[in-house]
């Protein structure tokens, strides 16, 4: 089939006078492009080259088969075409919503379990705390279109950083601790196209003065801020005492916390999205639920809560090799090991 006759060649069926005349056609027309080796099929319209995936074709073409009425089938030829020659997007990103079924690679459940971190480009999961790629490749492409700026106000190792210049996001990291925000530079730097840029300063986010940082880049706002933050005192990045990983109680870590969220998304645009990925922690016998109290410093701020997602987490480095042991420390002190951590979506009002 040459390339222009994609659009063509449906025009053609549809004007069959009736549906097992237009059925008869379709049937044929899909074992040809079953008989095609690529995945990918390529058509012209409106003298541009466009593609759709050879699945989502046949999965559009064997829903028009599966009518009865030539009503039904025009609906279904109608859905077709408009998904072959019409891009609508949100004002959130760039998914086209005439070709969603194409999207398997977007996650839209609240639950999510991933199996393996993604090594590829530069990313590693060397440092302790850091998240794995999946989660900013997940939530930029929900959430922010190509060439938008995202902010990091506890970049850690620059995973959001190197995911925002893989999809072509522009991205502002900040980071507490010199070293750490070397290594991000190295790890950006490595994979950073030509097209987009990468802002990493050492600074606190609680006091960081950002409209400077904004000024420098020539912009206002940014378009989506992903946090991170220390669980508490779960681990110790850093000797700062602006360092949220340090504050002796909850309060302070939540007052912390509380003005990070001041200072960082009074630039992010209005209507647009920010998230949280933090978990809970356990002390003296008691379960801490930090996610629950981080999602109300948003909420107090009035943000709205757009979703909670549950996802999953292995052992971390430091309970690797204690499985046994805490095993037996759940069953003796009557409590469940964490399997698990929140991803808070919030949108500003």
């Amino acid at each position: 089939m040459e390339e222009k006759d994609l659009i063509n060649k449906l025009k053609e069926i549809k004007e069959k006078e009736d549906v097992s005349a237009i059925k008869k056609e379709l049937q044929s027309f899909v074992e040809a492009i079953n008989n095609i080796k690529e995945d990918v099929i390529g058509y012209e319209y409106d003298d541009k080259a466009l593609t759709i995936n050879k699945t989502t074709l046949c999965i559009y073409l064997n829903n028009m088969l599966e009518q009865s009425s030539k009503e039904r089938v025009d609906f279904y030829y109608d859905r077709l075409i408009k998904a072959l020659t019409e891009v609508k997007t949100s004002k959130y990103n760039d998914i086209n919503l005439n070709r969603w079924k194409e999207y398997d690679d977007i996650l839209t459940d609240s639950l999510w379990i991933i199996d393996q971190r993604d090594k590829n480009a530069s990313h590693s999961g060397d440092y302790w705390g850091n998240f794995v790629p999946q989660i900013p490749n997940q939530l930029l492409k929900r959430y922010t279109k190509a060439g938008e700026w995202v902010l990091d106000p506890f970049l850690g190792s620059g995973t959001t950083l190197i995911e925002a210049a893989l999809l072509g996001r522009n991205g502002i990291g900040i980071e507490l601790q010199e070293h750490v925000a070397k290594i991000a530079k190295e790890r950006v730097e490595a994979i950073q196209p030509t097209e987009t840029k990468s802002e990493i300063v050492l600074e606190n986010s609680q006091a960081i003065e950002l409209d400077k940082v904004l000024k420098q880049l020539n912009i206002k706002k940014v378009q989506f801020v992903l946090m991170h933050p220390p669980y508490w005192d779960i681990i110790q990045f850093s000797k700062h005492k602006s360092d949220l990983s340090n504050n002796e109680t909850l309060d302070d870590f939540l007052d912390a916390f509380g003005q990070v969220i001041d200072n960082t998304t009074q630039y992010l645009e209005k209507g647009r999205f920010a998230a949280v990925v933090i978990g809970d922690k356990y002390e003296k016998g008691e379960w801490i639920p930090l996610g629950f109290y981080t999602m109300q410093e948003f909420l107090k701020r009035g943000f709205k809560l757009k979703s909670i997602i549950v996802k999953n987490f292995d052992e971390t480095k430091g309970k690797r090799n204690q499985r046994n042991l805490w095993k037996y420390r759940a069953l003796s002190g009557g409590f469940y090991l964490f399997k698990h951590e929140y991803i808070y979506v919030f949108q500003k009002k």
